[in-house]
């Protein structure tokens, strides 16, 4: 009997033991790195301060944590909009969001675990259709910058309503429709003809110049050549033909095909009438 009671109180303390160790297991809850925990009381509700990392104990059954994720997490939001020209564009914008610490209970007692998931698509379209109206579709690409600096500005002001907190905001992805891409080339090339007809006219332009200055400076010869005659009456012309002999004399010497120059005949036109003054 005694060794069967010894069995029973064994029994119940490894009872008691298993009973302490479960409460105790459910009396802590563990608080990971870059998180925060937000206590449900049955009593008293959602607590004011939420709890930072590592180990905390609570009443089981009447405490219940409930664990948020505070760094900084992306988001890409996508929406089609029209411009203020009436031309539709697909635009992309990337986020960086977080909670604000202080206000993780407010979070939690409005929007639940899921804050960003409720808030952020909306809010982000809205803003998004918002400023896109204001520009038209060709404003958006040349004043690309301040474009994202207004969609930031106004997405910030509206996240700090809802205590979530922006890090960054940024345009990502701009595109256009088939139309509007078709209207785009055309105006390209429109540009591009007119930049080669305003090349020709002025290639024209010049080619006319060169040529008046030429007609002008072989004007300015033939009176300088006419003047220079005048003056020297036919020494000049009987030089200009020496000249021109010799060049020619000189350049059929050099000619294999010509063995013999005869000095009379026809052949002595070659030497342009040199002794025509004799």
């Amino acid at each position: 009997m005694s060794a069967q009671k010894a069995l029973t109180r064994l029994a119940t303390a490894a009872i008691s033991i298993g009973a302490g160790l479960s409460l105790l297991n459910t009396s802590l809850y563990t608080v990971d790195g870059g998180h925060r925990a937000v206590l449900f009381d049955r009593f008293r509700g959602v607590l004011d301060q939420s709890v930072g990392e590592g180990t905390h104990f609570l009443v089981p059954v009447l405490q219940k944590p409930f664990i948020f994720e505070i760094r900084t997490k992306p988001r890409t939001i996508s929406t089609v909009t029209g411009t203020k020209d009436l031309q539709m564009v697909n635009i992309s914008l990337r986020l960086l969001a977080r909670p604000d610490v202080a206000a993780l209970p407010d979070i939690f007692q409005r929007l639940g675990l899921d804050y960003d998931e409720r808030v952020l698509p909306s809010i982000g379209n809205e803003v998004l259709k918002a400023v896109v109206a204001q520009f038209n579709a060709d404003q958006l690409l040349t004043d690309r910058p301040y474009v994202s600096a207004m969609v930031r500005e106004a997405l910030v002001r509206r996240a700090k309503d809802f205590n979530i907190l922006l890090d960054d905001v940024a345009i990502t992805h701009l595109s256009y429709g088939p139309e509007f891409s078709r209207a785009v080339e055309q105006k390209q090339v429109a540009q591009q003809e007119a930049e080669r007809s305003r090349f020709v006219v002025a290639k024209a332009e010049q080619e006319r110049r060169a040529a008046v200055i030429r007609a002008e400076g072989e004007s300015q010869a033939a009176t300088l050549i006419s003047d220079a005659t005048a003056a020297a009456g036919l020494g000049l012309i009987q030089l200009r033909r020496i000249e021109a002999a010799k060049e020619i004399a000189a350049t059929l010497s050099r000619s294999s095909n010509v063995v013999y120059l005869p000095p009379g005949g026809p052949s002595s036109n070659l030497l342009l009438g040199l002794n025509a003054g004799k």
